[in-house]
């Protein structure tokens, strides 16, 4: 079995394991300041919103010898705004230029026309209206809180509205920090910066889906025991899927890298660095609150219910005598990898006096 896959076994087993809960006050201070830098981001940068919002024409030249740099400065003299060029396969650039209209368009083509040396009938030119870029926008908000509703609906149904608003908070967390990224990289907004906005939703509620359906399996009967309080069992459902989100989360981000870091970055393909970047950052951020955001905020809440609290005023009495007697607990034991069959007393005979490295870690062994 190679190395990963004991890991994922062992931490499945909870032989080993990290205390995710425990330390969820640190993660959730990262993750306020990861969002309040991307909030400042957006509010100091703002958005490069694209043609498709703005409205604008777009040039489209056969193939020539003028760098994409020399063209930009042509086009921005011609115009009297900002412009985007691409060059394209055949050799010919894609020049954008926002906030023009039909007469303006007219005027840029004939003097692109002199500028690059390429005869005017041969530059294709297409107008985009601000108004189509609204009815995008507008269609984009919808689907995303129409997604929101129904994911809170399934959430509260299949397992627990408190699941359901971590879930939220988490979606939120995502894609807050996906915009802040766009808006401090400076990329532009397009359609498909919305269509990969909305996909990466689809990613980070699966790995979240996969946490909380352990937790929900993990914590059937919870009241009818005295080993485990409910922060305690939601972290060995977080690191029991642990190197499962891990891989799940890499498997998926390889060949999104692919297409930002070569089909984007290399090539200079625009329309990928639109969807990739947002996929990639997305994916990250959203592997990222499904294990350090989504279930601890869930263990929070529960931890607030009535039941949860004599649960675990139950258990801490119940560890504090039997420490009071010598004797290890029964968390104690599975922290230590003690078999469940063998009686406290004996465990504390066999056991080396080590204080415990953390939760789910071996402290000693049997001699």
């Amino acid at each position: 079995m190679s190395r990963l896959g004991n890991l994922g076994a062992r931490l499945y087993r909870g032989e080993v394991g990290y205390d995710f809960i425990g330390n969820r006050k640190i993660w959730y201070g990262i993750s306020i300041l990861i969002t309040i830098t991307a909030i400042v981001g957006l509010a100091v940068s703002g958005l490069n919103m694209g043609i498709e919002f703005k409205g604008g024409a777009v040039f489209t030249t056969p193939k020539t010898s003028v760098t994409v740099a020399s063209a930009e400065t042509l086009a921005t003299d011609a115009s009297g705004h900002q412009a985007i060029v691409q060059k394209l396969g055949n050799g010919g650039l894609r020049i954008q230029i926002t906030e023009v209209d039909t007469a303006k368009s007219d005027q840029i083509k004939s003097q692109l026309s002199k500028d690059l040396g390429v005869p005017a009938e041969k530059i294709a030119a297409d107008l985009v209206g601000p108004s189509w870029g609204e009815q995008i926008a507008n269609k984009a908000w919808t689907g995303l809180g129409v997604f929101m509703v129904l994911v809170v609906i399934y959430l509260a149904i299949a397992f627990e509205w408190r699941m359901a608003i971590a879930a939220l908070v988490a979606l939120i967390h995502d894609i807050t920090i996906t915009v802040g990224v766009y808006a401090l990289v400076g990329f532009e907004v397009t359609p498909g910066t919305v269509i990969g906005l909305l996909t990466i939703l689809g990613y980070s509620l699966y790995d979240t889906v996969v946490v909380f359906d352990s937790l929900k399996e993990g914590t059937k009967g919870i009241t009818k025991q005295t080993r485990w309080t409910y922060s305690e069992i939601a972290n060995r459902s977080i690191n029991g899927t642990l190197v499962r989100s891990i891989n799940t989360t890499v498997v998926a981000l390889l060949p999104v890298a692919g297409l930002l870091f070569i089909g984007g970055g290399v090539l200079g393909a625009g329309m990928l660095n639109d969807i990739s970047l947002a996929l990639f950052v997305g994916l990250a951020a959203g592997a990222y609150s499904s294990i350090f955001i989504a279930t601890p905020l869930v263990a929070d809440l529960k931890e607030r219910d009535p039941q949860m609290k004599a649960l675990k005023k139950r258990i801490l009495a119940k560890r504090a005598a039997a420490a009071a007697k010598g004797e290890l607990s029964e968390a104690e034991q599975a922290e230590q990898g003690i078999p469940e069959d063998v009686e406290p007393a004996a465990a504390v005979v066999g056991q080396r006096q080590e204080p415990p490295r953390g939760h789910g870690r071996t402290s000693g062994k049997r001699r």
